[in-house]
Parts: structure tokens; sequence; C-alpha cells
């Protein structure tokens, strides 16, 4: 049986350092892709989570290697934070025989099982039915595993989710239901989609225990993490988080698109004023956790592990043509 775990950001100044560390690894690591986007070299689509990376931080810090995450197609922050190897999931994007997929899937086809990594792919709602499932098979074997499944407001709207959450219910199953709501469906901002609820408030229709809160504040989501991932873990069934935030690029791609005016004017800035990483940084910084030495020698770990994972891509083989064959099933 896996121990419930104390809140690890209020026992120690070492563990806000690592969780401002994580959050600042994650986007570097994008704006790395951002920029090698435009050399051509990376052939998938790429969704970044530019302005998301506190959710999968906050919660993934309650989280063994013996649970499960499973994800969409906005996964790089998910997979990173519970703990996937960087050098193949950039080898993957790149479409190298040494990425997480053999270079099969690309950006939204991530995998980490040593991690507890389960899986991403595009199809929008196609991993929750399957997030249930090992939910479902953890609670019949008594393992004391707990299952996570992120996806968007978008995938709200979908029927599988209900679908899904009514079963898990009925099975009181240990699994936790992240919705990252960053107010957009593509181009379509939410209130075109949905009428004017929470989310959660519909989870908790369903009759489920549900959690909502700012998707930028990493103290706030941990607060919340812990108390929704110890309640599934000790029997109590399915848990519902909604946390806002917002992407700060295009939905697919590298790029700035606020010049297509789906958003209104000032909505992006906005945002940014809120960037998660600038938040808990001014606030070790008030209560002299943090200094810029400290900063900028974090700022060259990370910018070497960046560099080692594309050394170790560039130097990766493509696959060859004689592989196509492998692992299709017919």
């Amino acid at each position: 049986m896996i121990k419930q775990c104390e809140n690890p950001l209020s026992q120690s100044e070492s563990d806000l350092i690592s969780v401002y560390r994580e959050l600042l690894r994650i986007r570097r690591v994008e704006e790395r892709f951002s920029k090698k986007y435009a050399e051509q070299e990376i052939r998938c689509p790429m969704h970044l989570s530019i302005g998301q990376e506190a959710i999968s931080v906050g919660i993934s810090k309650y989280l063994t290697n013996e649970d499960h995450v499973y994800s969409g197609h906005r996964s790089h922050s998910h997979y990173l934070a519970k703990g996937g190897n960087l050098g193949r999931m950039v080898a993957e994007a790149y479409g190298k025989l040494t990425g997480c997929c053999g270079g099969r899937g690309g950006s939204q086809h991530l995998i980490d099982l040593e991690v507890g990594f389960m899986g991403s792919t595009p199809i929008v709602g196609g991993t929750v039915p399957l997030a249930v499932g090992d939910a479902w098979a953890a609670k019949l074997k008594s393992n004391g595993c707990v299952t996570v499944v992120y996806f968007g407001d978008g995938c709200f709207e979908e029927g599988v989710m209900h679908e899904s959450m009514n079963f898990a219910l009925l099975h009181k199953l240990p699994i936790v239901f992240v919705c990252e709501n960053n107010g957009y469906s593509v181009y379509t901002k939410l209130a075109d989609r949905q009428p004017p609820r929470k989310m959660s408030d519909v989870a908790s229709a369903h009759g489920m225990n549900t959690y909502n809160g700012d998707g930028n504040n990493v103290l706030d989501i941990s607060e919340m993490a812990s108390d929704a991932i110890n309640r599934a873990r000790s029997g109590e069934g399915p848990q519902f988080l909604e946390l806002q935030t917002y992407r700060w690029l295009e939905h697919c791609g590298p790029n700035d698109d606020d010049d297509l005016r789906y958003r209104p004017v000032g909505e992006l800035s906005h945002w940014k004023d809120r960037c998660p990483i600038e938040l808990l940084k001014v606030k070790m910084f008030d209560e002299k956790i943090i200094t810029e030495h400290l900063v900028k020698n974090i700022e060259d770990e990370i910018s070497k592990e960046i560099d080692d994972a594309y050394e170790f891509t560039l130097n990766s083989p493509n696959p060859k043509p004689s592989q196509m064959g492998e692992y299709t099933y017919a």
C-alpha cells in the first residue's frame, strides 16, 4: 500500500526551490521547442503549454512512479512533471528511433512507463476512458495507486467524459479528473460553447467531490491536489479539479497569434502578468528563499540539460523504411 503524502510545499524552502526549478524547466524546454520549430526539423504538430505549467507541477508532487497519468494533445508539461525522460521526448518530436515512441508518434504521443506516464493522444477525450479503466484495475488489485487524467475545457463537452465520470463514481474508483480550463477550444471561447457555469459544478451534480481554483498559483494547486489525491488513494472515490489557466501561444504551433483577434484586446497581457513562474518567484524573493545567484545557477543547469537532450537527439538514428511494418496489426 502506498503511503499518503504530506504537503511537500509546506515542509522546507528546498521544496519550494524544487517546484520553481520544475516550473522553469518546463517553460525553457517549450521555449526551445518554439525556437527550434522554425528550423523545419520538427515535422509533427506541437501544442505548447507555456503559461499553464503550474497545474502539472503542483499535482505531480503528490504522485509516485506507481501512480499513473494520462494526457491529451497538450502533454509536454504533464510528461515532464511526472518525470518523463527529456531526451526521449525531444527525440520523439524529431522523429528519431530513440524517441519515447520510436519516432512514430511525435509530440502528441508521449509515454514513459518507468515513471507511470501511460500515454497521451491527440483525440479529444481519447485517454479519459483509458484512465478510468486503469483506475478500475488499481482498485481490483488493491494496490493503493491513483490515476490522474488531464483534459481541457473542450474535452468536457464530449459524451465520453460524462460516461467515464459516471462509471468512476459507480465503482468508486481512485481517479483524479483534472480540467485545465484555459478558456478556449482552439479559437472558440468558452462562453460561445457552454452556458455560464463552472464545470466543477456539473461534476458535482454527477455526485463527485470537486475543487475549483487558480491554475496559475502552484501553491493553491498543491493544496487542492494534496487533498484530492489523498482522498482518492484512501478509497473515497473519484475527485474533480477545475483549474483556470491560459495558453500564451497559438493552439497548435510555436507562434504568438494575438494578431488573429479571437482573444479580446488585453486578455493575453493580463494573463502574462499572472505568469505562474513569476508569481512563485516574487513570493520566494519576498521571503528571501531565493537569490539572483541561485536563479542563474538554476537557469544554467536547465540550459545544460536541454542542450544535452538535443545533442542526444541529433546524434540519434532515424527509423529505417524496413521498420515501417513493426507494431502494426491487421
